[in-house]
């Protein structure tokens, strides 16, 4: 399956790191900005075909909030890619010598049905800015990688190896097999993230925007942990908590 992605950054990582997936690329019709003009550039270099502004307008379809909504795709005359959707690693792949390779800590980061596109790809962004390891997803009830999820993530999505399963629980205790510990999240819970260790590899688990962690998520957790609010509002959007929680275990 292909994507059209329109976020410069997110064509230039897709460049940099898989040139031979993307398959068609516009340029925007009217100049354009310094991430346009490196995405010329390395095209160039690879010999991709380049086109100018889009003919017409189109219609596609995303997934938001665990259902298919359409989408229109840009203005007439923007810059786009079609590119195809990037590769995850399998399970043991992503987990092959987790504890070692952290050097005794180290953060991965999994997702329990995420259905937001815009906080997946705002939490991919953060994870690839911060250098998390890897990302688990969930296959079912959450949004997928689409178009918008790469675009938001500008780039991010080729830079932190990500699989995604079916069964979250028995991932988790794959995880645990290979020396993770499971770090949970709930803003009911006692701890704060300022009392969690960080003597270890962690996996931290986000959790879905509405319902948080599933049970049999939470029972797989070595330790649960908040962020304590400070003023009047007690939660925080999904992808905002998530750039704190990554921010404070970095």
């Amino acid at each position: 399956m292909s994507l059209r992605l329109k976020n410069p950054h997110s064509i230039l990582a897709a460049l940099e790191t898989r040139p031979r997936d993307v398959i068609e690329l516009r340029l925007p019709r009217k100049g354009g900005t310094e991430a346009w003009d490196a995405v010329r550039e390395l095209a160039e270099v690879h010999k991709i075909p380049l086109k100018r502004g889009r003919p017409e307008q189109r219609k596609e379809r995303h997934r938001r909030g665990g259902r298919e909504e359409p989408e229109k795709v840009g203005r007439e005359g923007a810059g786009e890619a079609l590119v195809r959707e990037a590769p995850g690693v399998p399970l043991g792949e992503l987990f092959e010598d987790a504890a070692k390779r952290a050097g005794g800590h180290g953060l991965w980061l999994g997702l329990d049905c995420i259905q937001d596109p815009h906080n997946l790809g705002a939490i991919i962004r953060t994870a690839a800015f911060f250098g998390v390891q890897g990302l688990l997803m969930t296959a079912d009830r959450a949004a997928p990688l689409s178009a918008v999820a790469h675009d938001v993530a500008a780039g991010g999505v080729e830079h932190v190896p990500f699989s995604i399963q079916t069964n979250l629980a028995r991932s988790l205790d794959i995880a645990k097999e290979a020396g993770l510990w499971i770090l949970g999240t709930s803003e009911h819970t006692e701890d704060d993230i300022s009392r969690v260790p960080r003597d270890r590899p962690w996996l931290l688990v986000i959790g879905n925007e509405s319902k948080g962690l599933r049970r049999l998520t939470i029972e797989r957790c070595d330790q649960m942990c908040r962020i304590t609010p400070r003023g009047a509002v007690g939660s925080l959007n999904a992808s905002v908590a998530a750039g704190i929680l990554i921010a404070a275990l970095s």
